[in-house]
């Protein structure tokens, strides 16, 4: 704990470390420019102006934006806490861990904002209840985005062992939990640990949670070619968690996300989108979507992505489909990879329901 009050005292912060793809932010000025100035093709069809566009979370959690946004009012630590204490450990545990994030995510940013006091609240979590599992989880999450901001970082490697070890202190906490574990994975990946080492940490996760979609998407980071593995490796982890997945869970979706993380400047032509191996792997997404619970906590993420793939495949009814059911939140990849993630989902917005209008759609 006491690394966190010498990283919350420190002067400056670096920028982001997820680099938006210059190759999708070319795309979307293009599309934006395609929809022309004179007339929004999104009016009259019920969607949300830019300003309106939420920007925290892929989908709707009044009672986790209450808690982020009295904490960073006031400081107070307690409704995150009590909302944890509320949001259950076993089972999928998807909400959990993306409340998690969340709370994470929000003290990294407050820190970032105002390097030496922002994110206090989380500080004070931790030194009044060291017991609530909740705040460790926070914490160790809150270490990881901070470290990964920044891999340069000649503290990078001190900030993830703190965080490994304040993970088995959430563990120790909460048995059942598997959120400590999937942090974790993130630990494991910035440090670089080995194939063994990371499949220990893995087999751990899939022992409490082995449907656990959020934990999927921490794990292909690791197999992806950016980090530890290649495009080979993250494919086949997609594959065989997909090919395994009882019906209602998300994990169909999983190459599509494998897919999206290996695409390059080269490979990004209108043949693509409409190639078997796209289609399979939309395909595979919709079927998930279809069959998972309307309130799956991941399910706005695949949503998103498909609303990337189904426009750059000019399938534009079935895009606007699914910006129906997600429009107002966008705090998903591909949006948040973007310098500017507003600008982004709009303008693929724009490109989905003009083309919707105009009758043009693919297959």
């Amino acid at each position: 704990m006491e690394f966190l009050f010498l990283l919350i005292a420190l002067v400056a912060v670096c920028g982001v470390v997820a680099v938006p793809a210059l190759r999708r932010r070319r795309f979307a000025q293009g599309v934006m420019q395609g929809a022309g100035a004179a007339v929004d093709p999104v009016c009259g069809q019920g969607f949300l102006p830019p300003e309106q566009l939420d920007v925290r979370l892929p989908g709707p959690d009044p009672e986790l934006l209450a808690a982020v946004e009295e904490a960073r009012r006031t400081q107070d630590w307690k409704p995150a806490a009590e909302l944890l204490a509320r949001t259950p450990a076993d089972g999928s545990a998807e909400l959990r861990w993306q409340r998690v994030q969340t709370l994470a995510g929000a003290a990294v940013r407050e820190l970032a904002e105002a390097p030496g006091t922002g994110g206090m609240w989380l500080r004070h979590w931790r030194v009044v209840a060291p017991k609530d599992p909740g705040g460790a989880a926070v914490q160790a999450e809150f270490l990881v985005q901070q470290a990964l901001r920044d891999p340069s970082s000649q503290d990078f490697r001190m900030i993830l062992e703190e965080a490994r070890t304040v993970c088995g202190e959430a563990a120790l906490l909460a048995p059942g939990d598997p959120v400590p574990y999937i942090v974790e994975l993130g630990v494991a990946r910035g440090l670089g640990a080995g194939e063994a080492e990371f499949q220990s940490v893995w087999e751990t996760v899939l022992s409490r949670a082995p449907q656990h979609m959020g934990a999927h998407l921490a794990a292909l980071r690791y197999w992806s070619a950016k980090w530890h593995g290649s495009q080979d490796k993250a494919d086949d982890f997609a594959r065989r968690a997909a090919a395994g997945a009882p019906e209602g869970s998300l994990l169909p979706a999983l190459p599509l996300f494998a897919l999206h993380d290996h695409l390059d400047d080269t490979g990004l032509v209108r043949s693509l989108f409409q190639s078997v191996t796209v289609r399979e792997a939309i395909e595979g997404a919709q079927y998930a979507v279809h069959h998972a619970p309307s309130d799956h906590p991941v399910l706005p993420h695949v949503r998103h992505l498909l609303v990337w793939f189904l426009v750059r495949a000019e399938r534009y009814g079935e895009a606007v489909e699914q910006l129906r059911a997600v429009d107002g939140h966008i705090g998903a990849v591909p949006w948040t990879y973007e310098q500017d993630p507003v600008a982004a989902y709009t303008a693929f917005r724009a490109r989905a329901v003009a083309g919707w209008q105009a009758g043009r759609n693919y297959g």
